[in-house]
């Protein structure tokens, strides 16, 4: 008898749901683990009273100055400068909404390398929390040391991180990068273009690179865009501009809000 109730104890069949490892992490339990990623982002966000966020997107590859240097790489020494002017975009949002305590227009990222970490750099240095949504990859991508720790989460599933992006959002900064930057970017154009979610202000930060990796005008002229889904998103060259649109857009209505 002592062996029946053995065996039943061991049995896959009578472990608790969460703690059957084999069952949570199958296919019939996507649904499930789609909502836990969700709510267990969405739980730590609202407890430590993150209320509105700015999202800012742009490339892995962007080196510091101080890397750049090192490298020697003529490219490298080039797109640079946008890591700087990444790190004086949160700089001058944290010194736009307050410091440790703040709550409004907290700096979001994909928590990564490059434009991601100036971003958090910037306003872990100016002394204002800030987030980073990393990714589980095939080649693991690390976090960047500038997060705020209790701000610092690692998802699974592209689709919940890309909801927690935009959901406390009040602005969209993109820097120059490659397809994961324009994935975010024109999802969340078509997601204010469809009036799917509020407007809120898209800023595009380096004039010659924009014009030079997507032809917005020539879209226009050949009605796949209309002039106003163009005007959708401000281009400027500097972060403290984007910084300072940012800021007077939500001085002004302390809401979601267009350019």
């Amino acid at each position: 008898m002592a062996q029946r109730i053995q065996a039943i104890l061991e049995s896959p069949t009578y472990r608790l749901a969460e703690n059957d490892t084999p069952f949570m992490e199958s296919d019939s339990a996507r649904a499930a683990r789609l909502a836990l990623e969700f709510m267990r982002a969405d739980l730590h966000l609202r407890n430590q009273r993150i209320d509105s966020t700015v999202v800012v997107f742009g490339g892995s590859r962007i080196k510091s100055p101080e890397e750049a240097r090192v490298t020697g790489s003529r490219p490298d020494l080039t797109w640079s400068r946008y890591y700087e002017e990444a790190r004086a975009l949160a700089r001058c949002l944290a010194e736009g909404c307050g410091g440790v305590d703040r709550h409004e227009l907290v700096v979001v990222t994909g928590g990564g390398s490059g434009i991601m970490e100036a971003a958090n750099r910037g306003a872990s240095e100016a002394g204002a929390p800030s987030v980073g949504f990393n990714i589980r990859m095939p080649t693991e991508q690390q976090p960047n040391p500038w997060i705020t720790p209790s701000l610092a989460f690692r998802f699974h599933y592209f689709a919940l991180r890309k909801m927690h992006f935009l959901l406390r959002a009040r602005a969209l900064v993109a820097f120059p990068g490659g397809y994961g930057t324009l994935d975010e970017l024109f999802e969340s154009l078509n997601l204010v273009q469809s009036k799917t979610i509020h407007p809120i202000p898209i800023v595009l930060v380096g004039a010659e690179h924009w014009r030079r990796a997507v032809n917005f005008d020539y879209l226009v002229s050949e009605g796949f865009i209309s002039a106003a889904d163009r005007d959708l998103m401000t281009i400027v060259e500097t972060g403290a501009e984007a910084a300072q649109l940012v800021l007077d857009c939500h001085r002004r209505t302390q809401n979601p809000c267009p350019h």
